[in-house]
């Protein structure tokens, strides 16, 4: 990255730079289209700078450094990777501060951003800062939103109960402004012909077993038995298994030994072809179950972790449930089976009145009619919304070229 000096008072507006930081594929894709938002609604010129992925540079960013350097998967992972992670996170800061860009945003993956934010506010204070993705602040270490407040200007929450939360522990200020999914609606939900598929024999039933390795190794076999228990009980269902390029092989071996047989879906396209006509699902605890919700599959959530991670958990995390469907609806409709309750026969037995004309059934299908209103779905995209805020943040700044950025 060229590194230029900063627009001086006397200068005139010519546009202002942006200084962008994801360091995982989620975030690399909310900073991509932030940067096409802010591309169409900014009437100067933008500079891009940061640190991203292959989303965010096709956008128009030169990265200082590869994402892939900062994924970490488990505990065990930290230490090896601890002092790259280190040395990176130096180098945003010193990137950050030689740029004096007009705004800074840190996009998610909180461990690794907002330290990054803590050094940039502590060595210069005229640098708005605004945090795209809430940290978890609801479920553990309550006591960050108030920290944040000290070196965060704003924070954009996807989650649509997040803002309240902020307010309530003292946190910065907070907007929503919507969760990715919500431009994913219709590709999610079933057309007519669709509809009819999904209430027809045999009932499809998806298999969600996560995204990460270790996942699948844990859940792969219980789920396999729990549906062909399934199908013992309620008669033939068709079987699909959505999962991602890289556990392909992994998956495929595991349900190879499954007695049911069991189709595996890979593209995203097949993946929301088979949201659409889906009757119900068997799915990994996480972010699924509300995409499951907005697409109307009713479903049980499922999850087991090792016994270390149970007693961290246990320690740390305070919420009356840990399906984000659940967090989002505000009561808990779907069942979590959990750890010891993650068997066969049990999630069998609680899948089991999904596939009917039940009362469990209908009850989780009310709850999910209540996600566009909750979630505001239809309403103005997630990603202009928050440019919306981001260009607000240069204009409170004083920044000689906030005062070419346009209200909106």
């Amino acid at each position: 990255m060229t590194i230029t000096g900063p627009q001086q008072p006397g200068d005139q507006p010519s546009g202002f730079d942006v200084f962008l930081v994801a360091a995982e594929e989620s975030g690399d894709r909310l900073g991509a289209a932030l940067m096409r938002a802010l591309q169409q609604r900014a009437s100067v010129p933008l500079r891009f700078s940061g640190v991203g992925g292959r989303e965010m540079t096709a956008a128009g960013l030169d990265s200082l450094l590869p994402i892939g350097d900062f994924s970490i998967i488990g505990f065990a992972a930290i230490p090896r990777r601890l002092p790259r992670i280190l040395r990176h996170m130096r180098a945003t800061v010193r990137a950050v501060l030689a740029r004096r860009p007009h705004v800074l945003v840190i996009i998610d993956s909180p461990g690794y951003t907002l330290w990054v934010a803590r050094f940039v506010r502590r060595a210069d204070r005229s640098i708005p800062i605004v945090d795209y993705v809430s940290p978890s602040v609801w479920a553990w270490r309550a006591g960050r939103a108030r920290s944040m407040r000290r070196y965060i200007d704003h924070v954009l929450a996807l989650l649509p109960f997040e803002p309240a939360v902020h307010r309530r522990l003292g946190g910065p200020p907070c907007s929503y402004v919507g969760h990715p999914l919500i431009e994913e609606v219709a590709k999610l939900r079933p057309n007519e012909a669709e509809s009819l598929r999904r209430r027809a024999d045999p009932p499809i039933v998806l298999a969600m077993l996560g995204s990460r390795s270790g996942e699948v190794s844990r859940l792969a076999a219980i789920f396999g038995e729990a549906l062909a228990q399934l199908q013992q009980r309620v008669g033939p269902i068709d079987v699909v298994v959505p999962t991602v390029a890289h556990l392909l092989t992994k998956v495929t071996e595991a349900i190879s030994t499954w007695p049911i047989r069991s189709r595996i879906v890979v593209e995203l396209a097949e993946k929301q072809a088979a949201f659409r006509i889906a009757h119900a699902a068997l799915a990994k605890s996480g972010t699924v179950t509300l995409e499951l919700a907005v697409a109307g599959v009713p479903m049980v959530a499922a999850y087991k972790v090792s016994p270390f991670e149970v007693v961290v958990i246990r320690r740390l995390v305070r919420v009356p449930s840990y399906i984000l469907a659940n967090l989002v609806i505000g009561k808990n409709v779907i069942p979590e089976l959990l750890q010891k309750e993650c068997t066969p026969e049990q999630l069998a037995a609680t899948l089991a009145p999904l596939i009917g004309d039940t009362p469990e059934r209908q009850r989780q299908l009310d709850a999910f009619s209540l996600l566009d209103s909750i979630m505001e779905i239809g309403s103005r995209e997630p990603a202009a919304r928050a440019a919306d805020i981001v260009l607000s943040s240069v204009r409170r700044s004083g920044s000689p070229v906030a005062e070419s950025v346009p209200n909106r």
